[in-house]
C-alpha cells in the first residue's frame, strides 16, 4: 500500500542545512492502522507530508499504492493525492460559512462528481458519521468532537484508499476523543488504511502498530509502546 524506501528530506537555506528525515524506511500494507509517535521536531509532519504527496523528498523511493510517485509532476502527485488519500487535521479546517453537508461537498466538487453522486457520497458518509441530521447545521453549531467527525466524513467522501490523520484528538476533551478514535477504529475494520500521528501514548496504543520516530529516523526507544520497523 505505501512503500518508502531509504527517504531523506533535507531544507537548506544559505546557512544552514536540515536534515528533516534521514534514511526513513516504511512499510504500510493495506488495512494497516498505524500510528506515529515522536517528540516535537523529530520529523512526523515531515513525514506525513511526504507520505499524503503534499511536499517532495530529497532522495530515496515512494510508492504508493503500486506508483512510484518519486518522478511525478506536480499535476500528477495532486491527482494521485485526490483519488487515494484523506486528510484530517487537527483544526478540522471546516469553512464557517458553510453548512455541514456544503464542507463535505467542497472536496466533490473539486474533483468534478455530478450532483447525483456528490449527494449520494454525502449522505453516505454523514450517517456513517451519526450526523446525518444535522447536514443543514454550520459548525459553530456543533460541538469540537462533531465537527473532527465532518473533517472525517470530508475525507472519507472521496472514497480514499487511506486517512491520514494528524492529531485528530488533539483539540478535544477525553470524551470526544475516545469518541473519534472508536470511529476510526471503526473505519479501519471496514478496510481503510490508517496513518495516524499522535502525541497521545494511550490512543497510540489502540492502533494495529506503532512507530516511534526520533531525529528523522525510525526508533526503538518507544517510551513504553510496542514499535515495528518497517513492516
Amino acid at each position: 500500500m505505501l512503500s518508502m524506501q531509504n527517504i531523506s528530506m533535507v531544507y537548506r537555506t544559505e546557512t544552514v542545512e536540515t536534515h528533516a528525515l534521514r534514511d526513513f524506511s516504511l512499510d504500510v500494507e493495506e488495512g494497516e492502522f498505524v500510528s506515529v509517535t515522536g517528540p516535537s521536531g523529530s520529523g512526523k509532519t515531515t513525514f506525513l507530508n511526504i507520505a499524503g504527496l503534499l511536499e517532495g523528498f530529497t532522495s530515496g523511493r515512494y510508492s504508493l499504492d503500486g506508483k512510484d510517485t518519486t518522478q511525478l509532476d506536480d499535476a500528477s502527485r495532486s491527482r494521485l493525492r485526490n483519488e487515494k488519500i484523506g486528510f484530517i487535521f487537527q483544526s478540522f479546517n471546516l469553512i464557517p460559512e458553510l453548512d455541514i453537508f456544503d464542507n463535505v461537498d467542497v472536496p466533490l466538487r473539486y474533483r468534478g462528481f455530478d450532483s447525483a453522486e456528490r449527494r449520494r457520497r454525502i449522505d453516505s458518509v454523514l450517517d456513517m458519521v451519526g450526523l446525518a441530521s444535522r447536514k443543514k447545521h454550520l459548525p459553530s453549531q456543533l460541538s469540537g468532537g462533531q465537527q473532527q467527525r465532518v473533517a472525517i466524513a470530508r475525507a472519507l467522501a472521496g472514497e480514499p484508499r487511506f486517512l491520514l490523520a494528524d492529531e485528530p484528538t488533539g483539540n478535544l476533551d477525553s470524551a470526544m476523543a475516545d469518541s473519534v478514535m472508536e470511529l476510526l477504529e471503526d473505519i479501519n475494520s471496514k478496510g481503510t488504511t490508517i496513518i495516524m500521528v499522535t502525541h497521545e501514548p494511550s490512543l497510540a496504543a489502540r492502533a494495529r502498530r506503532n512507530i516511534f520516530v526520533r531525529d528523522g529516523q525510525l526508533s526503538v526507544e518507544d517510551a513504553g509502546l510496542k514499535v515495528a520497523i518497517g513492516s
